[in-house]
């Protein structure tokens, strides 16, 4: 397919590569640990027991098949907006429309969800304050890292990173020294691999378990694809990509499966029932003072920092849609230090929706906007899939070799990822809790079809005119 030409933001209204290595490395590292690791795997522990973990191992290799088929493109073409530019170049320009603005859906969606747990989280430390207080407080936060210079925003994400996995490595130690010297939790069983059997055993809830565990899964990896957005401001992009995504495999084997084999060996899984955090519990058997405290300013850092992930992704996300004429042009423009402000401005008014869904509806709204950001997440990652496979097609057709970090199981395992990422949506539709999430997806993607059929005229339009001009300044 041949390219498709797009106006181009005016050189002065640019962004500025400043990422380094250590600022992606532990952003791709942070990104596996957040409101889906401390607030929504409790839920999925409770579908599906013990075979949680084989949940996590499965969604985990599509996980990385879709980062390896990012970082392959990201590597070969490093632009901001990475996933709408090469949805537009290799399927089309309303592909990479329809790509781009679902990705900005689901960062406000997914930044929604981690706002709400925010606030959840200062419940403990200030429970008769209302909820929407602190999602106003995180704004404020979050805008001021987010309109500096991409370089504070890169030593914000290293140190709010490097807090959590500090925190989800001292608990895995901590556990395996527990399991290790027989050290039971106050009121739970004796510790031990048997935990992983008894219990009602392994799989309790057998194969529809595991199939309702899914979605919480997907949800608990959702912005993992931000790196690829990285590539646009990094000061190396070669480099930098193809490790971070190749440490997807490490961070998900260590983040979840080994932190969630840990804790139900401790704490059988039935008793895992989210109203007391086993991370906590985990704290407290150490002889920890305050290990509910600790965990709690761990957790609100987490949340901070995968907030600022999303701004950060659906503002470069915004300015590339304007780059391409697919968002207003106004988006398109940069502070002096290269900070695209009008997008993240549009981002942080979007968060004041968790504002209002904390003041309206504050037991629900965590529920509601995870499940909206499933869908939205693994449509994201099919769009991936697709650019991919169109682009290595496009390759072999005119001879170009795979040559500069290619992805593992060639076509193979691209099939094998969209296969999974097909079986989610459907079983968002099987299961009446996320339901709602297909629906609302559906709307969404008919109300794009809509704008781009209405710009479309638009742009006919315009040309018509252009044209009609021409020829009559021909004439005369």
């Amino acid at each position: 397919m041949p390219e498709v030409s797009t106006p181009q933001t005016p050189p002065a209204a640019r962004l500025q590569r400043g990422l380094t290595l250590r600022h992606i490395q532990f952003m791709a590292l942070g990104s596996a640990i957040g409101t889906g690791l401390f607030y929504g795997s409790s839920s999925a522990i409770q579908a599906a027991g013990p075979l949680v973990l084989v949940a996590y191992v499965v969604a985990g290799a599509a996980v990385f098949l879709v980062m390896r088929a990012l970082g392959e493109m990201a590597v070969r073409r490093p632009v901001p907006g990475s996933f709408s530019e090469y949805a537009g170049r290799y399927l089309g320009p309303f592909p990479g429309f329809v790509k781009g603005w679902t990705y900005v859906f689901e960062m406000v969606v997914v930044a929604i969800a981690d706002v709400t747990a925010f606030s959840i989280y200062l419940g403990l430390w200030f429970p008769n304050a209302p909820r929407w207080i602190w999602v106003c407080v995180v704004i404020l936060i979050i805008g001021g890292i987010n309109l500096r210079h991409v370089k504070v925003f890169g030593e914000a994400e290293f140190w709010l990173s490097l807090i959590k996995v500090a925190a989800i490595v001292a608990m895995i130690v901590g556990g395996i020294a527990l399991l290790i010297f027989g050290t039971s939790i106050e009121g739970a069983a004796t510790p031990g691999l048997h935990n992983l059997w008894e219990h009602d055993g392994f799989a309790p809830n057998g194969v529809l378990g595991l199939l309702a565990a899914l979605s919480v899964v997907v949800f608990s990896f959702g912005g993992v694809e931000t790196i690829g957005i990285t590539a646009g401001e990094a000061e190396d992009p070669e480099r930098a990509v193809p490790k971070a995504v190749n440490t997807v495999p490490v961070r998900i084997l260590l983040f979840y499966v080994l932190a969630l084999g840990v804790i139900m060996m401790l704490v059988p899984w039935n008793t895992i029932t989210g109203d007391a955090s086993p991370f906590v519990q985990i704290f407290s058997a150490l002889g920890l003072p305050g290990a509910a405290h600790v965990l709690n300013a761990v957790v609100i850092t987490a949340a901070i920092s995968a907030i600022n992930a999303d701004t950060y992704g659906a503002g470069r996300m915004l300015f590339s849609l304007a780059e391409q004429g697919q968002a207003p042009a106004v988006l398109g423009r940069t502070t002096r230090s290269g900070v695209p402000w009008p997008a993240v401005l549009i981002m942080l008014g979007a968060l004041a929706i968790g504002v209002v869904l904390n003041a309206v509806v504050p037991e629900d709204a965590f529920a509601v906007v995870a499940s909206l950001a499933t869908f939205a997440t693994v449509w994201v990652w099919l769009m991936i899939l697709l650019a991919h496979l169109a682009m290595r097609r496009q390759m072999r057709r005119e001879g170009v070799p795979a040559d500069r970090f290619p992805v593992p199981l060639g076509a193979a395992g691209q099939w094998f990822a969209v296969a999974f990422i097909v079986l989610v949506i459907v079983l968002l539709a099987v299961f009446p809790d996320t339901r709602v999430a297909l629906v609302v997806g559906v709307i969404w993607l008919l109300l794009l079809g809509v704008v781009w059929l209405a710009g479309a005229r638009t742009r006919a339009a315009a040309v018509a005119a252009s044209s009609a001009v021409e020829a009559t300044g021909a004439r005369d």
